[in-house]
């Protein structure tokens, strides 16, 4: 049977292991990676294609959708307030309490 001391130097050990895995992995994805993008931009060059034809933003991360960053009408008011919601996300803590309090959401619809 190991005794404790023997087990923190085998834990150690492991620990040591797991950051040179974990070193050996981030590298082994950076070098997957630029060859990917080499060969993504020899492609593009090849058929003369841009990064607006792909349908991303240059720079970005990947390819947003039609609607991102535009703004949403509103669809509940608060009378009381003028606090407005579009319906998306979390219902904000007036909708909760006011819910809670026996109204129904469509009393607040716009």
């Amino acid at each position: 049977m190991s005794n404790y001391q023997d087990l923190l130097a085998k834990r150690d050990e492991l620990a040591r292991q797991a950051a040179e895995l974990e070193k050996q992995l981030q590298e082994a994805r950076r070098a997957e990676r630029a060859g990917v993008i080499t060969q993504i931009k020899s492609l593009m060059a090849e058929h003369g294609l841009s990064v607006a034809d792909l349908g991303a933003k240059a720079g970005g991360k990947g390819a947003g959708s039609a609607t991102t960053g535009r703004k949403v009408a509103p669809k509940y008011r608060n009378a009381d307030t003028g606090e407005t919601w579009t319906g998306r996300g979390l219902q904000p803590k007036w909708i909760q309490a006011a819910i809670a309090s026996g109204k129904k959401l469509e009393d607040f619809a716009i």
